[in-house]
């Protein structure tokens, strides 16, 4: 019974393989080991400094950097809002007389990524009466859902409940 206990590891026993782990090399120690005085970086010079400026990423050997050399073009509206689009041939797959709003688009797969309203376009055609409850309409879908004798109801733009960004 005392050999069966020996053979179950126990953590303060634990040990990295032999070879699997290296000393580090501890430079400017003394002339004798070989890495003392210049530390192996060699005599003076850019790389013999600290930190010597090369290790970034954009750094071009002195010239400026191709980052630097560009315009600085346009910019990112941090309130503009993310649009989830729909389009009418992606609605033909409910059924007749439902009601499509945001919840029911995300359950059939039609808005995956992150939005904050949604918006219905007119491409395809809708073959189906349906009340559609979503943000915003395109002239051409809305003329089309009440054609094919269904609703186009707008909804109040906000918080999203079935949206990723809301969560």
């Amino acid at each position: 019974m005392a050999e069966e206990i020996s053979e179950v590891p126990i953590l303060s026993r634990l040990r990295a393989p032999v070879g699997a782990t290296k000393k580090k090399l501890r430079v400017g120690r003394g002339r004798a080991s070989g890495h003392g005085k210049t530390c192996g970086r060699g005599q003076k010079g850019q790389k013999a400094r600290q930190p010597g400026n090369i290790h970034k990423l954009h750094f071009e050997g002195g010239q400026m950097p191709l980052v630097q050399r560009l315009p600085k073009v346009g910019f990112n509206n941090i309130f503009a809002k993310a649009v989830g689009e729909v389009n009418l041939r992606d609605l033909d797959r409910f059924d007749d007389g439902a009601t499509v709003d945001v919840d029911a688009l995300v359950g059939a797969g039609l808005l995956r990524h992150r939005f904050d309203v949604v918006k219905v376009l007119g491409n395809g055609e809708l073959s189906k009466k349906l009340t559609v409850r979503v943000h915003r309409f395109s002239k051409g879908a809305k003329a089309k859902i009440e054609a094919a004798g269904g609703t186009a109801e707008v909804v109040a733009e906000g918080r999203v409940e079935g949206s990723p960004a809301s969560e």
